[in-house]
């Protein structure tokens, strides 16, 4: 049955995945594919799976309200969330109903993420707004947001002058 084993004991895919649980939530496509990789048989994983969600104790949900909090206070945008969530096996809109929940402040954040990345100076010159918005657009936001952040910090670089 299982091949994993613990002080003599096999241990099964069940005891295997609440293990992993228990240090954190994982997705139910994550769990499955780390019980498969440790040696336990699909059928096995599956069924270990289907019983630890029958119980509450695997929730892709859930997993997905710890993703987004975590990666919002990390410092990522809406598009990197959302192409996580669904490398998770979370469909598109339920990761985007997920996103809405969390009730994000993007512009804040972005400001906040800029002034943590690059002090308080403003951007000086139209190449350190670029490097500064390149930096925006790979943690994924939005472009309109990211127009809005170089662009403030331009003006305001323009004011003090």
């Amino acid at each position: 049955m299982a091949r994993g084993k613990r002080g003599g004991e096999s241990v099964s895919a069940y005891d295997k995945a609440l293990g992993l649980l228990v240090r954190r939530e994982h997705s139910a496509r994550e769990l499955k594919s780390k019980l498969e990789r440790k040696g336990l048989g699909a059928d096995e994983s599956a069924a270990a799976l289907a019983e630890l969600q029958a119980k509450d104790f695997q929730s892709d949900a859930r997993f997905g309200e710890m993703l987004v909090r975590t990666r919002i206070a990390g410092g990522y945008g809406p598009r990197w969330i959302l192409a996580e969530l669904r490398q998770h096996g979370i469909g598109e809109d339920e990761a985007q109903a997920l996103i809405d929940a969390a009730e994000p402040d993007w512009p804040a954040l972005v400001r906040d993420l800029v002034r943590r990345r690059y002090g308080a100076k403003p951007a000086v010159g139209l190449a350190e707004r670029r490097k500064r918005a390149a930096f925006l657009l790979r943690r994924g936001f939005d472009a309109a947001t990211v127009q809005s952040a170089t662009r403030a910090q331009g003006l305001e670089s323009q004011a003090e002058d």
